[in-house]
């Protein structure tokens, strides 16, 4: 595995891990590798120093080692936002699944009675809805917590 500092278009920094440099460019050529900041895929390596082991301490053995936060605390304050965002999204609405466009439609021309829905739809489907006039908004997909 090799560790990438990288940095995108509007100078964020961040870093990520792969499995080869050709991987690396591989996923950056198919737009893969994004800006965690603001989604560019306009994403160059930085400069970064080596790693090189020390040989005056004794090496770390696995079961030393404790949890990092990798996280910024503004970083984990969105994160508890969001999830706390899909929690009352998915408290507070019905899941109607693959009918959600049927449903929202229904909704929409006074077919059905109104109330929060959730479900799925494709990009094409959710499209089609808002050109009709029927506002739909995705869920946000929160990273788990280990990534």
């Amino acid at each position: 595995m090799i560790k990438y500092a990288l940095a995108c278009e509007q100078a964020h920094e961040f870093e990520s891990w792969f499995p080869s440099s050709e991987a690396f460019e591989e996923q950056r050529k198919r737009g893969f590798v994004t800006c965690p900041f603001c989604n560019s895929a306009k994403v160059d390596k930085q400069i970064m120093a080596p790693s090189v082991a020390r040989t005056d301490k004794a090496p770390v053995v696995q079961a030393d080692m404790q949890p990092m936060a990798v996280l910024s605390d503004k970083e984990q304050e969105i994160r508890a936002a969001l999830r706390a965002l899909c929690e009352q999204v998915l408290k507070n609405s019905e899941d109607v699944g693959k009918n959600f466009v049927e449903e929202a439609r229904k909704m929409h021309y006074g077919e059905a009675e109104e109330r929060s829905i959730r479900g799925e739809a494709d990009l094409e489907e959710a499209r089609a809805l808002l050109e009709e006039g029927i506002d739909v908004l995705p869920i946000p997909v929160v990273p788990d917590d280990r990534n």
